[in-house]
């Protein structure tokens, strides 16, 4: 299904794909990710920090609970009772620490004054800090346990379970502690949700570990705060968000949709008084001084409209008298034939190339345009290019579009990009839709080759020096002025010293005689290797007779240009 233009929608379609609405849903689009992806990274960076607070209040805290119990009881003594104790019991027993029979095994040790001191020493840990639980515990290789000896929050010794999922390498951490790490893990429980569990173990006199201190700490705060900070987080990014949209939404109406419309409202009035047949100014009405491409915009339309204003008159003077009319194209064919280069030899002083171009228009004044200029002192810019239409038309559009190639080309642009920035140009204000094919070479004379970009005209036609004129099959970008945002691909001939390139309109081969038989691209070729060893001009004359010889007087329906380069080398 085609699309609607812009005349086509309706106020509110206007609205939604306006310039403004636009750029206002990339903004918010845009701080949205980044709230978002600043939220995740702030979030991350934040558990991090969290995290590493509780882990290292629970390391601390198991470490000087295990220096004072190192200091006053005999934790490993207690230890290693609890273990033989645990070792002796049957299997059944030992699966079941929640049973009876198991409590009733260590309830003697209960009893013991080392103990009862133990228990009253990490009972006050508890009831002194910030945490859950603080017990002794000790871990039995052979069944994979962590056997309870002292918990403050039971009357008896517990044991918790197996440990049948722990990963060998933090299970060797844990039997082989390194003074200098922090043991700890965290895990998630039905009682207490994200619990943090930091150690520390108390040696015996052999040097080898017989207990540890424990400590839980549960995360909770951790998510709670987390909670928080993803609320207010997420607030002050939509607030942050919104404000930024609205300034942003606001400068861009300002500066660049507002002076728009301006120019859009000046173009529709401009054209409404021209049907009308009034007369006034329009575009230089406008009150526009953004300091950028929209206030130059407004400025070249003014130039555009004085321009036309003085066009226009000057072709109601002619349109007067019929016999003017004659002179005054006569008089706009030499304009036009002095505003291509005409002077040959163009650069008398340079002897590694030589040049020859022509331009014969089917009427007083044609539509295409041929063009040679230097960039620099080694490099030389070849056009050659075809208008569709004829007369004053045409020639107003290859005046415009010659000017736009010499000058984006005298900015150091390669070929590709100058084709861009003229079709952008061009694209830009042309009601009438009509295009040009543009083929555009820079020459290195240094080098000789030659980077180049074709919008959609005829094959260049190259001969090396030891060799015949052959066609060169490049790559065809899209014509300018057909359609926005084409691009166009840069290609590199190699030149050879004594090679010469002929670039030609298609009026050379579409040139016709009487019966309406093309002179065609093979008989093109055969003429120009008929006169291969000759200079420029002489293959220019030889081409143009072959061509008159072929249309024996018919009328010419196109403009036949044609140029040829003579890469003579250093």
């Amino acid at each position: 299904m085609r699309l609607k233009n812009y005349r086509e929608m309706s106020a509110a379609e206007r609205r939604r794909h306006s310039l403004s609405a636009k750029l206002f849903r990339d903004a918010v689009l845009g701080s949205l990710a980044l709230g978002i992806l600043s939220l995740v990274i702030g979030l991350g960076l934040y558990a991090a920090a969290m995290a590493g607070q509780y882990i290292g209040i629970a390391f601390n805290l198991s470490r000087n609970a295990a220096g004072i119990l190192d200091k006053i009881c005999d934790a490993e003594v207690l230890a290693d009772k609890v273990m033989t104790v645990y070792r002796n019991l049957p299997d059944e027993v030992r699966r079941d620490p929640d049973s009876g029979a198991y409590s009733e095994a260590f309830l003697h040790l209960e009893g013991e004054k080392n103990y009862r001191r133990i228990k009253l020493v990490l009972t006050d840990f508890v009831s002194c800090s910030d945490v859950d639980d603080v017990y002794l515990a000790m871990y039995d290789e052979e069944t994979s346990a962590l056997v309870y000896a002292v918990n403050p929050e039971g009357d008896t010794i517990r044991h918790p379970g197996y440990w049948e999922k722990v990963d060998k390498k933090e299970l060797d951490t844990f039997l082989n502690w390194n003074w200098k790490d922090k043991l700890y893990a965290i895990s998630r429980t039905e009682k207490y949700g994200w619990l943090c569990t930091s150690g520390f173990p108390i040696l015996g006199e052999d040097g080898k570990t017989h207990c540890y201190v424990l400590t839980d700490v549960t995360l909770g705060e951790v998510t709670r705060a987390m909670r928080l900070f993803v609320l207010q987080y997420t607030l002050a990014v939509i607030l942050m968000m919104a404000l930024m949209s609205y300034l942003l939404n606001r400068r861009i109406r300002r500066w660049l949709v507002m002076p728009i419309n301006s120019i859009a409202l000046a173009a529709e009035s401009y054209a409404r008084d021209k049907k009308a047949g009034k007369e006034g100014e329009h575009f230089s009405r406008l009150d526009i001084h953004t300091g950028d491409e929209v206030e130059n915009l407004s400025l070249i339309l003014t130039d555009m409209e004085h321009d036309l204003q003085d066009y226009e008159e000057n072709l109601t003077k002619v349109t007067a008298q019929e016999e003017r009319i004659h002179t005054e194209l006569s008089l706009a064919n030499r304009i036009q034939a002095d505003m291509l280069p005409n002077k040959f030899p163009p650069f008398p002083d340079r002897t590694d190339f030589d040049i020859y171009a022509s331009m014969e228009p089917a009427r007083e004044i044609g539509g295409d345009f041929y063009d040679f200029f230097m960039l620099g002192e080694s490099k030389l810019g070849l056009v050659m290019a075809d208008v569709s239409g004829k007369g004053i038309p045409a020639a107003l559009f290859m005046m415009h579009s010659r000017i736009l190639v010499q000058n984006y080309a005298k900015t150091g642009l390669s070929p590709a990009e100058v084709l861009e920035n003229v079709n952008s140009d061009i694209c830009a204000n042309n009601r009438e839709g009509m295009f040009v094919t543009v083929w555009f070479g820079i020459l290195d004379l240094e080098s000789g080759i030659i980077t180049a970009a074709n919008a959609g005209h005829e094959y260049p036609i190259l001969k090396q020096a030891d060799g015949k004129f052959e066609l060169i099959r490049d790559r065809h970008g899209f014509v300018i002025g057909g359609m926005e945002n084409i691009h166009y691909r840069n290609y590199e001939l190699k030149l050879e010293p004594g090679a010469k390139l002929f670039l030609y309109t298609d009026g050379l081969t579409e040139a016709t005689d009487a019966s309406s038989e093309m002179f065609g691209m093979d008989r093109t070729v055969e003429a120009l290797n008929s006169g291969a060893d000759g200079t420029p001009q002489q293959l220019l004359d030889r081409v143009d007779a072959a061509v008159a010889a072929f249309v024996r007087g018919a009328e010419q329906f196109d403009d036949l240009t044609m140029m040829c380069v003579w890469y003579i080398g250093n």
